[in-house]
């Protein structure tokens, strides 16, 4: 039982099956791409939600300071990069991870891989379509026609967001509220969240909230993938060039307003602060993989795929590094955590043109996220279906398209129906760990293929560097770095020290007893302070507090310690993730010393289970329920269809 699990496909087995055409539709796809192609895919996928959104949020928690967080990820990525590249070149199939982890690692992890990627392609793009109906509402709003006596096109809040998200917003709202906040107060996101749920036609209690932008732009997209590769490349390339050219004009025109007093300090959060912003960041980066799974319709994959995954990445970088120089440049680093920083950077310095461009421009790049990653999905599930994981209809070529028809169709709907009620935080993250997985098995396989003679070589191969001596003095080097300059935080982490709550997580779990109790402290507090204007919003007199006066006031508090600390387990369970990556690179560092592994997707796996790990227990829960679900699909109908296992029942 145990073998057939882990039956792996030979190369020589997948290449010859892509010469015949796979047999059961008889159609092939298209060869239409070269590395041009590639790399504007990549950049489609890269330069989306990451530099028009995304970037705002993670400037505002690590600064300036932020830039050397995209420079880690995308160098963790290009080793990932490298990875692809190797085994994109030695199979150049459809497929991307899942059919490298079935060379590499056998039948049961190429489906936990092919499950996982789901949640990469299929749940990123919600992300991205919740983004793109933000982007593009905001743009309705701003449309000004005074002929037409048009002064904005404005949607109805519970039309133009996710149903988790009204309802979080507005039970935020009432604890904030309920400890002194007026609704006036309130910021933008939680206040337009309770509107949503407060106007929104019922059914008896039943709130309808839905993102019907968000579905809207889903149906074209999955249209457009549908009709065929050549029509999808010419509308990514166009979208490329429209939002490269103004990324360029955002920096030709904001390094004139750039104060470089906005870079000091440049990280005013530390370390911490920085890392805040990989869920964020790394999401910016997920895409470049995407260019693997047209390896079929590549007219010489074996050279093309690795220069356009290397090309896609070196490009984005220098542009998310120049913006966000650029952003933090113009204003305090504080002011950035909005949706659409680009835009709110050029109207605090009054350029109104700049940010309807921006606006525009917006709508057109993460449209082209879209379509990268909707073009993505089917054809790793066409891949899992061609060996008999998925029924025959997920492998079915258009005959006219030449695309995968009814894979297209189901990724449709798999992506339209969640975007209208699941939240944008849970999916983004949800989306990264998927992502980070995939990435750690590809540099896996690479190692695990990497002293087998009979395995097929490709044209391109990861340049050879011996790790037996280099990662152990990086993982020495880091533990000496942590306990001499951090030594505070890491003992902290060894220990589990008690670690207060922020002020609004501490405000929204009181009940009203213990808010009455703060609200006298915080009356005692002022009238100490002589303080002549009382502030009644507990939440905001907390949050003005130095961290010292914060820690003083919670200490002297009379709510009970368990409100007051995060301790213990509730604390602990937090940091299992990155004790496990510890452990993880304890065992990496034994096989690196002793079976001389190559170190740069040594690299590539440790630098990006480090960003899992970053993610959170939350996550990894999330994601140990999905592939649970996985293998539940895998055993009920993969196993007994797969193709490996008939052949060798008939042999």
């Amino acid at each position: 039982m145990f073998e057939k699990l882990f039956r792996k496909k030979s190369i020589a087995k997948i290449l010859e099956d892509a010469e015949k055409g796979y047999g059961d539709h008889g159609a092939s796809l298209h060869k239409t791409l070269g590395v041009r192609d590639l790399t504007a895919f990549g950049i489609a996928a890269i330069i989306g939600a990451g530099i028009f959104s995304t970037i705002g949020k993670a400037s505002a928690d690590g600064g300036p300071a932020v830039i050397f967080l995209f420079i880690f990820t995308a160098v963790a990525c290009s080793f990932a990069a490298f990875a692809y590249a190797e085994f994109a070149s030695m199979v150049p199939v459809s497929g991307s991870a899942y059919t490298y982890s079935y060379v590499a690692f056998g039948e049961l992890v190429a489906w936990i891989i092919g499950w996982s990627l789901i949640m990469e392609y299929a749940i990123g793009n919600i992300t991205v379509a919740i983004s793109w109906s933000d982007y593009f509402t905001g743009l309705l709003s701003s449309i000004r026609i005074p002929a037409f006596n048009i002064n904005g096109i404005h949607l109805p809040d519970w039309m133009t967001m996710d149903y988790l998200t009204a309802y979080n917003g507005h039970k935020h709202a009432e604890a904030l509220v309920n400890a002194g906040k007026s609704f006036a107060n309130l910021d933008d996101a939680t206040r337009i969240a309770n509107n949503a749920w407060i106007t929104a036609p019922k059914i008896g209690d039943f709130h309808i909230v839905a993102d019907l932008p968000a579905l809207g732009i889903i149906i074209f997209i999955t249209w457009l993938v549908y009709r065929g590769m050549k029509e999808s490349r010419n509308a990514s390339n166009a979208m490329v060039i429209v939002k490269l050219a103004v990324i360029l004009l955002v920096l030709a025109v904001g390094v004139f307003y750039v104060d470089t007093a906005n870079w000091d300090p440049f990280a005013p959060n530390g370390v911490s602060g920085v890392l805040k912003g990989v869920s964020a960041v790394f999401f910016a980066y997920i895409g470049f993989d995407a260019i693997s799974t047209t390896a079929e319709e590549c007219k010489n994959p074996q050279r093309d795929l690795p220069r356009g995954m290397m090309w896609a990445i070196i490009i984005c970088t220098v542009l998310y590094v120049a913006i966000a120089l650029v952003l933090t440049g113009i204003v305090n680093y504080k002011l950035l955590a909005v949706g659409d920083p680009l835009a709110f950077v050029f109207d605090q310095i009054d350029l109104k043109l700049m940010s309807g461009i921006i606006a525009v421009s917006a709508v057109f790049a993460m449209a082209s996220v879209l379509l990268v990653f909707q073009m993505g999905q089917p054809r790793i599930w066409m891949s899992m279906s061609r060996d008999g994981l998925l029924p025959k209809s997920f492998s079915k070529i258009h005959p006219k398209y030449k695309t995968p028809s009814f894979a297209t169709i189901v990724v449709g709907f798999v992506v339209a129906i969640p975007s209208l009620f699941m939240n944008l935080t849970i999916v983004t993250d949800l989306c990264s760990i998927g992502t980070l997985f995939a990435f750690v098995l590809v540099c896996a396989g690479v190692l695990v293929l990497q002293n087998k003679p009979d395995i097929q070589r490709g044209k391109f191969r990861i340049p050879y560097v011996n790790s037996k001596f280099i990662i152990p003095i990086l993982f020495i080097g880091s533990l000496f770095f942590g306990f001499s300059f951090y030594k505070k935080e890491t003992t902290a982490f060894i220990l589990n020290t008690p670690k207060i709550y922020e002020p609004v997580n501490f405000i929204t779990s009181l009940n009203d007893q213990e808010l009455s109790t703060i609200k006298k402290e915080i009356e005692v507090a002022q009238t100490k302070a002589n303080l002549i204007e009382k502030n009644t919003d507990s939440e905001a007199y907390l949050n003005q507090l130095s961290a010292e006066q914060y820690e003083q006031f919670i200490n002297n508090s009379e709510i009970s310690q368990e409100k007051k600390y995060e301790s213990g387990w509730k604390l602990f369970k937090h940091k299992i993730p990155m004790w496990i990556f510890f452990f993880i690179c304890l065992v990496i560092i034994y096989y690196c010393i002793t079976k001389n592994l190559s170190l740069i997707p040594v690299l590539g796996l440790m630098s990006c289970l480090y960003m899992m790990c970053e993610l959170g227990i939350s996550n990894w829960i999330g994601f140990g329920i999905w592939l649970i679900v996985g293998l539940f699909v895998y055993f009920l109908y993969g196993f007994k269809h797969s193709k490996l296992r008939l052949a060798d029942s008939n042999s």
